[in-house]
């Protein structure tokens, strides 16, 4: 019909063309894109997780760090046959940038990841080690050195001299990190062992906490982890830096057992922060985040974590600076020989007491090393007096030769003429952590209180003595050469260090003053 319009016929649809993959075939496509997104989630994971490689390390030789001097003893060995495949070593330094960078808290770890098994042992600050000056604590290289990268690097030297072995790695944690990783984790559940009060306006420290079982935030860790005594030095730890030592490590294992918590995994992120803000070291992160790993995903549990203290005895030595006996600490040589040979020594060849440097006070009031090396060899010989006589008896000690550098007992350099710091701290009163108090500088001429023993220290600049109401009476004055007697010692005093009773030599009687370190708080 004229006028209609015809319909659009519709178009025919082509036919599908048949598809060349069978259900089976793309079923195994999808499964392998699934496996590709797998392995580049795994590759992720896994670089962030790097095994630390022991044979790259590079030598000093390869970098600008100085390289150590180790002496004329034996050099600590550094290769050979390990005890597992993967067996490691770490020495962790605490230090205290806020009261001067001291590094009081010295822990060497060893730990056995193919075992499982870890072990960590404290070494006491008063170590007396191998060292060419007077004053030969352990506590004193780092600021002999002049603190910094260069006082670790030494400090590294002396533990790896004294162990017979170089560790591993180094880690150098600030020590308000261990109280904000406890902020972190939420707080830490510990038990207390007594109450704690202690207060120090010179460190903006004031130490508040209750014997018993408690959770301790950031704060009052560290309160636990600084207390040695009250302010009054009648209520402490009757060891002194020892007991603060076991108590430490009470403290570390809890935290640990908590931290291995697979709770804590979600909170990576900000113990990150706390490793980059406060942590110097030569491990990488993701070789930290490994070891992390490997203890949570390998069961590492807290029973097989062994917190040990160097095996030490008490001994004294005369002091050429002081004019004075010196407390120390020496390793007990056997007892240190085994534990580094079972425990924390990475190789399968055993060490003798030849490879460890070991030093002893003897009788006669001289030192030696079990390697068969002083490097002082002042102290290789017994102190002289002026009467002629040596070790314990006599009137007064020879003076100091031009060339006996002047330090103080954290290792700091003295200018021998105005007394003032010149290692490259700061002049002034400074307070040192590791004694809870503050060190009058020699340069202003004058005492002040330390708040570590309740009393006040002597300044060689002055030529005067103090009291010391933390030990019970007054000490010698090596700007005089005079002394008063001891009312704390009473007279006869047997040293530890030769087993018998000697003359004072600032008072010609029976005794003698053994000057402790100041006491932490």
């Amino acid at each position: 019909m004229a006028g209609r319009k015809s319909r659009k016929q519709p178009k025919e649809r082509k036919p599908k063309r048949p598809s060349r993959l069978t259900r089976q075939q793309k079923i195994l496509i999808v499964v392998a894109v699934v496996l590709a997104l797998v392995v580049i989630a795994v590759a992720a994971c896994q670089s962030l997780f790097i095994r630390p490689d022991v044979s790259s390390k590079p030598s000093t030789e390869d970098s600008d760090a100085e390289e150590i001097d180790w002496g004329e003893g034996s050099r600590p060995r550094s290769d050979g046959e390990r005890k597992s495949e993967d067996f490691y070593t770490v020495l962790i330094l605490g230090r205290d940038t806020g009261g001067g960078g001291n590094t009081d808290t010295m822990l060497l770890a060893s730990y056995d990841v193919t075992n499982q098994k870890a072990t960590v042992m404290s070494i006491p600050r008063d170590t007396m080690v191998n060292v060419p000056w007077d004053i030969k604590r352990i506590n004193s290289v780092y600021n002999y050195y002049g603190g910094g990268d260069r006082g670790i690097q030494y400090l590294y030297k002396e533990i790896s001299q004294l162990v017979g072995f170089e560790p591993d790695y180094q880690v150098v944690i600030e020590w308000e990190a261990v109280g904000q990783i406890v902020d972190a984790m939420g707080g830490v559940w510990f038990d207390v062992p007594r109450n704690m009060n202690y207060d120090d306006p010179y460190q903006d420290l004031s130490i508040h906490i209750s014997k018993g079982y408690q959770l301790l935030d950031g704060q009052g860790a560290m309160g636990v982890l600084r207390y040695r005594h009250d302010n009054d030095m009648h209520y402490g730890y009757p060891d002194g830096d020892l007991g603060r030592i076991k108590t430490q490590q009470a403290f570390l294992q809890a935290m640990l057992d908590q931290l291995l918590q697979i709770k804590n995994v979600t909170k990576i992120n900000d113990f990150i922060k706390v490793f980059q803000d406060n942590v110097e070291t030569d491990l990488s992160f993701q070789n930290i985040l490994w070891f992390a790993q490997q203890a949570i995903l390998g069961g590492l549990k807290t029973e097989n974590v062994n917190f040990v203290t160097m095996p030490n005895k008490n001994v004294s030595c005369w002091s050429r600076t002081y004019h004075s006996y010196q407390s120390y600490v020496t390793p007990i040589a056997d007892e240190l020989l085994e534990l580094v040979n079972t425990e924390l020594s990475p190789y399968v060849e055993e060490f003798t007491l030849s490879d460890l440097d070991i030093m002893t006070v003897n009788s006669d009031g001289s030192v030696s090393s079990s390697t068969g090396h002083v490097e002082d060899s002042k102290a290789a010989s017994a102190p002289v007096t002026s009467g002629g006589s040596s070790g314990g008896g006599g009137s007064t000690t020879t003076e100091p030769e031009e060339d006996e550098p002047l330090i103080d007992e954290n290792g700091n350099i003295l200018d021998p003429e105005t007394g003032e710091i010149i290692n490259g701290s700061t002049g002034g009163t400074t307070t040192d952590p590791g004694t809870g108090g503050t060190t009058t500088d020699p340069g202003t001429g004058g005492t002040t209180t330390d708040p570590g023993t309740g009393g006040t220290t002597t300044d060689p600049g002055t030529g005067g003595t103090t009291t010391d109401p933390g030990t019970g009476g007054t000490t010698t004055d090596p700007g005089t050469g005079g002394t008063t007697t001891d009312p704390g010692t009473g007279g006869t005093t047997t040293d530890p260090g030769t087993g018998s009773t000697t003359t004072d030599p600032g008072t010609g009687d029976s005794g003698f003053v053994i000057i402790d370190p100041a006491p932490a708080a």
